[in-house]
């Protein structure tokens, strides 16, 4: 992984031994600069006051989650960075959480008891493999699709569609 000494991390996580473990892992990578706040509120003003490259955040805090962090940096009026890209940790895998973190546009999602490993494969991914960016009137974050598909056409997806360049 190339030098991330110069990346400004957001760590919000509401458990402090959580935050010092997460914090201990980007250390490890080089990574000097991490602002760290125990709920959402917090890490939204850090987000307002400090350059921040990436944010690394806990599902479940309170009063604001990381879901709805999420959901106010995607789509808040005073955003300071709608394509900031964000990690969701959570002990809690369940599909409907996965579902949730993805439609309230993070970037990338790692599960509880976090490693290395998954953390740092994470942000290398959302550095150096980063995916587009959607903004439409029901979602607002990156693409949600995870890979390419050779046979996509564009728009065009039924052979029924007017338009289409060649039937199916």
């Amino acid at each position: 992984m190339s030098s991330l000494k110069s990346l400004n991390v957001l760590l919000a996580d509401d458990n402090q031994n959580m935050r010092a473990i997460a914090a201990a892992v980007l250390h490890s990578a080089d990574i000097r600069n991490v602002h760290e706040a125990a709920e959402g509120a917090t890490a939204l003003s850090l987000l307002r006051r400090h350059p921040i490259d990436l944010a690394i955040v806990d599902f479940n805090m309170f009063p604001l989650d990381g879901v709805e962090f999420t959901r106010l940096v995607r789509t808040g009026p005073d955003s300071p960075n709608i394509y900031l890209p964000i990690i969701m940790m959570t002990g809690h895998s369940e599909r409907s959480r996965v579902y949730e973190a993805r439609d309230a546009g993070v970037n990338e999602f790692v599960v509880k008891p976090i490693t290395a490993k998954a953390v740092l494969d994470r942000i290398n991914a959302v550095i150096l493999r980063p995916r587009a960016f959607i903004r439409c009137d029901s979602y607002v974050g990156p693409c949600r699709r995870r890979r390419d598909q050779p046979e996509y056409e564009g728009p065009f997806r039924r052979s029924t569609d007017a338009g289409r360049s060649n039937a199916a």
